[in-house]
């Protein structure tokens, strides 16, 4: 109960940085294209020190959450579907939340529609077998360790900027992963999975504990505190073009997300510190799909 109540302050200033340092893949994958990547890689690295709590975990006999799978090419596609989609959406998973809490009341449709998304493949998924990836702990600790090692000492020649950036990244993904322990399956997408099969089951699937609805809850509190602190908030009506556009992106990212047995934020926060195949293939089709949907947008302006 004690490591549940650590949980709900640490999602909260999860949170709270996200909503402050803005973070979100697709503001990434635009600053890359700029010639700007180290907001992208901040991210894509932000899971690094997720070697401290799967110590912590080994410590406590608990059991951790990262868990390596073979390279998939429906990996590739779920990936490019949810990128696609997220792009359209201009958000991707954490994001989503982050502006819906902003007062963006069009994430609301993005919402359902990966809600729809899920609860579409729950029925019509293919066939898709995950094959364990066996990665020695000690090798996978090591590398994570070593990564963590590196990142420190490039942190000294980062300008103040950049600096804030990645501490704050690495900061989140420290966080994410100690929740972990608490709850396999916090993330917004693993929540919206599991209400979505249990919705089209009848009940008949296992509905998500209260706990991981407190979770939410606490992550949305913490990008609600930011936004005000900083006076971003502000509520966004939303007409019937917005409807037609998030809630397409939503089916995509859902569809993608299920397909890819994740969306970004477990993927960033669990496949990549996992060193998974299958993981970094999706995270990579998810940035294609996110430029490609991009450039689509823009030229259809």
């Amino acid at each position: 109960m004690t490591l549940f109540f650590i949980s709900i302050v640490l999602i909260a200033a999860l949170g709270y940085l996200a909503q402050s340092i803005g973070l979100c893949m697709v503001r990434g994958v635009n600053q890359a294209a700029d010639g700007k990547p180290m907001f992208l890689l901040a991210i894509l690295f932000s899971g690094v020190l997720s070697w401290i709590s799967i110590l912590v975990g080994y410590y406590f006999d608990i059991q951790t959450p990262f868990i390596s799978y073979e390279f998939s090419l429906w990996a590739l596609f779920g990936g490019f579907l949810f990128g696609f989609g997220a792009a359209v959406n201009n958000g991707c998973g954490v994001s989503t939340i982050s502006r819906l809490a902003r007062g963006h009341l069009a994430m609301l449709l993005t919402v359902g529609g990966w809600l729809a998304g899920w609860v579409l493949l729950t029925k019509l998924a293919p066939n898709i077998n995950l094959v364990i990836f066996n990665l020695s702990p000690i090798w996978h600790n090591s590398m994570l360790a070593l990564l963590s090692v590196m990142i420190l000492f490039l942190l000294f020649s980062m300008s103040s900027y950049n600096r804030k950036v990645w501490v704050s990244m690495l900061l989140i993904g420290l966080m994410a992963s100690i929740v972990f322990l608490t709850e396999q399956h916090w993330t917004p997408s693993a929540l919206l999975k599991d209400i979505s099969q249990s919705v089209w089951s009848e009940g008949k699937g296992l509905w998500p504990t209260t706990e991981r609805f407190i979770l939410i809850a606490a992550l949305v509190t913490g990008m609600l505190v930011a936004a005000l602190k900083a006076r971003t908030f502000q509520l966004l009506p939303v007409n019937c073009s917005q409807c037609i556009k998030h809630l397409s992106a939503g089916v995509l990212m859902g569809v993608g997300a299920a397909i890819a047995s994740g969306g970004n934020d477990t993927q960033l926060l669990l496949a990549l510190p996992s060193f998974s195949p299958a993981g970094v293939s999706t995270v990579f089709s998810m940035l294609v799909g996110i430029y490609l949907g991009r450039k689509l947008v823009v030229l259809m302006k």
